[in-house]
């Protein structure tokens, strides 16, 4: 079982991967998104949506939208959310949900991409997203760049919740730079619970690479939803590329 499979680490994790202020802050992420893309309208696509926070947002801009995610816990969480919105949820791997050009607009965000072993895997979802998107269509990517890491000083983080219990965080980067492997401890009360799991991270080049090899046209790269240069600055990475058929 690959660690993104495990759904105690979406379970255990909730409150610290999904508080509220990622729910509050969902809005003006997808108004920067719709911006970006210039997409205001029709079919979207919400890969990995975990608990629905911007295919609520999404649906309640006009979208009809589709969210995808392959964790039943999450998809529980996000019909809950999502209580009296008119949004599609299935249960779904992202190598695995193929919708031909299906959809206006794809997103996925909140490094929700290089979750798997091989570029290889990698390639096959970006090669999907592109063959979901009708002609025209665009897709806005948002993930941990190579070059934000690498910019961080503090490779362990620690965090002491109000109910008492303690979030660890350890990062190191793997040799080469094409993967970060991260340590997770909780603490609950007289319990620890530890994850270890891999992710592959991009160089903004790398990526505008690889969505141009998936079939994508006129691939933008930037350092944060609201259009920011991909630059020292840059607190995320982010692409937008287009589907020209």
């Amino acid at each position: 079982m690959q660690w993104f499979e495990n759904e105690e680490f979406w379970s255990l994790l909730y409150p610290r991967l999904f508080r509220d202020r990622h729910f509050e802050a969902a809005p003006e992420e997808v108004d920067r998104v719709l911006a970006l893309s210039g997409v205001h309208q029709g079919a979207a696509l919400d890969l990995c949506c975990g608990p629905a926070r911007h295919s609520v947002s999404l649906a309640n801009k006009g979208f009809r939208v589709t969210g995808v995610d392959r964790s039943p816990f999450l998809l529980n969480k996000a019909r809950e959310r999502a209580a009296g919105a008119d949004i599609e949820f299935v249960q779904c791997d992202a190598r695995e949900f193929v919708r031909e050009r299906a959809f206006d607009l794809a997103i996925s965000l909140y490094t929700s991409f290089g979750y798997f072993e091989t570029r290889e895997e990698d390639m096959r979802v970006l090669k999907n997203v592109r063959g979901n998107l009708k002609p025209g269509g665009v897709f806005v990517i948002d993930v941990m760049g190579r070059e934000v890491v690498a910019s961080k000083p503090c490779h362990t983080l620690w965090e002491e919740f109000p109910d008492g219990s303690i979030f660890v965080e350890h990062n190191q980067t793997l040799p080469g730079w094409t993967r970060i492997r991260l340590h997770w401890l909780l603490v609950q009360q007289d319990r620890a619970h530890r994850f270890d799991f891999e992710l592959s991270i991009y160089s903004g080049q790398e990526l505008k690479e690889a969505l141009e090899q998936a079939g994508f046209s006129d691939v933008q790269i930037f350092g944060s939803l609201a259009g920011t240069p991909y630059d020292g600055n840059a607190a995320r990475l982010v692409a937008r590329a287009v589907v020209v058929d």
